[in-house]
């Protein structure tokens, strides 16, 4: 299988280097050039790994093209490009929707949307896909876990949550700089708060019990769990998460009606 992609950010370098950390048979992986860095960086991880200054050429020596660029970036280029009824298009692109994407293509079918995750390079996390295609979920369940959605509002449901990503990222940093404040070296505190939450992240996951009981289960009365959730509810800490999901979830809906 020979697969190419649209664009070159840290979603097709995180994408590409699960594949290579994976079982998946593929036998080129062609990239465009757009982000000089990357592409030369994944070129250098493997010889299978091919840049190409035309997304044209990309497109019509692969098999499945992945359109991994900005919403921005997409309308502008994918017009200008032809894709095949033989090809299967891969969308990562978050505010164009199916409707869109089959008239920029001119394609009826053949098209799936995909929500990687930076986590895929390490072949875990979730993959929400639209609509269900046996191929692609064969596919990402070899770099993580496919989630099918069977309607294409719901999926704005998932983008909105996967942009959680970078505030959960700042909420490790800032209690990775508090631990440095109080005089513990950067590296052991970055690395302790880390383990700390992929510990977490996991019990979280393996647990029998749902996240409400797991929750009051790591309260003591009295004890520093139920002070500091406390005081972060109180703070309305909570609330903003759901403010700002709302907030999302309404640029969303926004973008896909335009």
């Amino acid at each position: 299988m020979k697969l190419g992609f649209i664009g070159a950010g840290q979603i097709t370098k995180a994408v590409i280097i699960g594949i290579l950390n994976s079982k998946l048979r593929v036998s080129k992986i062609f990239i465009s050039e757009r982000n000089k860095k990357i592409s030369k960086f994944l070129k250098l991880k493997n010889k299978k790994i091919k840049v190409k200054k035309d997304n044209q050429e990309i497109i019509n020596r692969s098999d499945w093209i992945f359109l991994a660029v900005t919403p921005d970036v997409g309308n502008i280029i994918l017009k200008k490009l032809k894709f095949s009824k033989k090809k299967l298009i891969i969308s990562f692109i978050s505010t164009i929707n199916m409707t869109k994407l089959k008239k920029i293509t001119g394609l009826k079918k053949n098209i799936v949307r995909a929500i990687p995750l930076p986590p895929i390079a390490l072949c875990k996390g979730p993959v929400p896909i639209y609509p269900s295609n046996k191929k692609v979920k064969n596919f990402f369940n070899k770099l993580g876990s496919t989630v099918e959605i069977n309607n294409e509002k719901l999926s704005l449901n998932f983008w909105t949550t996967s942009a959680m990503m970078a505030p959960f990222y700042e909420l490790l940093l800032s209690l990775s700089n508090w631990l440095v404040k109080k005089g513990i070296k950067k590296n052991s505190a970055q690395k302790y708060i880390s383990s700390l939450f992929l510990a977490l992240s996991e019990d979280a996951f393996n647990h029998k019990t749902n996240l409400k009981k797991l929750v009051k289960n790591s309260q003591t009365p009295g004890g520093l769990n139920e002070q500091a959730v406390k005081d972060l509810r109180k703070a309305g800490f909570y609330n903003l998460l759901e403010k700002t999901s709302n907030k999302i979830m309404k640029r969303l809906n926004k973008s896909q009606s335009n």
